[in-house]
């Protein structure tokens, strides 16, 4: 199956730090798209309305604000049982070299909008109380006309969003195809192996060997430092690779079952639509729907 995911073309140039977007409308009718800038996008008064990042699909309650740095990561806001007829969409697009050797990002005071950056890889959607602390100063934004203070209003809302740890990643890291990252270097190691080998029998007994611990304190050890049993990590580790395999070749979902380390179809299917919310078939006839050739 060839790529048939629309690239934006966004109006900013090379001379252009950021491009404001701020619009009330109907419906969502853009097709599901990735582009080469960063975005930040907040959507209001559209409770109902379907966001997909990646393989992450939800439907959205009346405020939703997503921070996508990934350049591949496709994504789409859809009408699905929206029934607004006053949608209000603020859409910030930005280029921004967020590369610790290169950019400003090496400095400490940085450090937390960095963080911030790398996890919006995967897509990240923030929680009510951060979108109710930046919404009227997004809603304001396009009407800076000072460019410089543009900027800074912008950084400082970057800031803000920032302090927010419980904003979550949307995508699965395989379906992403985003570097893993871990502050414990056993956690990373395993992680690591696991991205390497999902495809194999993998054990408990195994991973905790690979670092040195007992199986019941590596279990504990995980749990607490990801907030997800072993099982659970691998189990969404393969699935982001199936969903990727799904959107990305025709191999038939048997085939996709198997590359990916399920060892029956039956238990794929069901794993698949309790994370995912539907079939591997859905999910796959809901990309190529949402896809457009260019």
């Amino acid at each position: 199956m060839d790529s048939k995911v629309l690239r934006e073309i966004t109006p900013l140039n090379e001379n252009d730090f950021m491009y404001v977007a701020d619009r009330h409308k109907k419906e969502f009718d853009y097709p599901i798209h990735i582009h080469d800038v960063l975005e930040l996008n907040f959507v209001a008064n559209a409770a109902g309305a379907r966001r997909v990042v990646g393989d992450s699909s939800e439907v959205i309650d009346n405020l939703d604000l997503v921070l996508i740095t990934s350049p591949d990561l496709e994504h789409v806001w859809e009408q699905y049982e929206c029934k607004s007829e006053d949608i209000h969409e603020v859409t910030v697009q930005f280029r921004l070299n967020f590369d610790l050797n290169t950019s400003s990002f090496r400095f400490s005071s940085y450090k937390s909008i960095y963080d911030m950056l790398i996890r919006a890889q995967r897509g990240l959607a923030f929680p009510p109380e951060a979108i109710m602390l930046v919404y009227h100063r997004l809603a304001r934004l396009s009407s800076i006309e000072e460019g410089f203070i543009a900027v800074q209003e912008f950084f400082s809302i970057l800031y803000e969003l920032s302090k927010f740890d419980d904003a979550r990643e949307l995508a699965s890291s395989s379906f992403a195809k985003v570097e893993v990252v871990s502050e414990s270097k056993r956690i990373l190691k395993v992680k690591n192996y696991i991205d390497e080998h999902y495809k194999d029998d993998l054990s408990l007994e195994q991973l905790a060997d690979l670092v040195g611990m007992t199986p019941t304190a590596f279990s504990r050890y995980f749990k607490q430092r990801t907030a997800k049993n072993i099982s659970e990590y691998i189990v969404d580790i393969r699935l982001g690779h199936a969903a990727r395999l799904l959107v990305d070749t025709s191999d038939s979902v048997s085939e996709i079952c198997w590359a990916t380390g399920f060892n029956t179809l039956s238990n794929f299917n069901r794993l698949f639509r309790k994370r995912k919310g539907c079939s591997p078939t859905e999910f796959r006839e809901k990309y190529q729907k949402t896809k457009v050739i260019v």
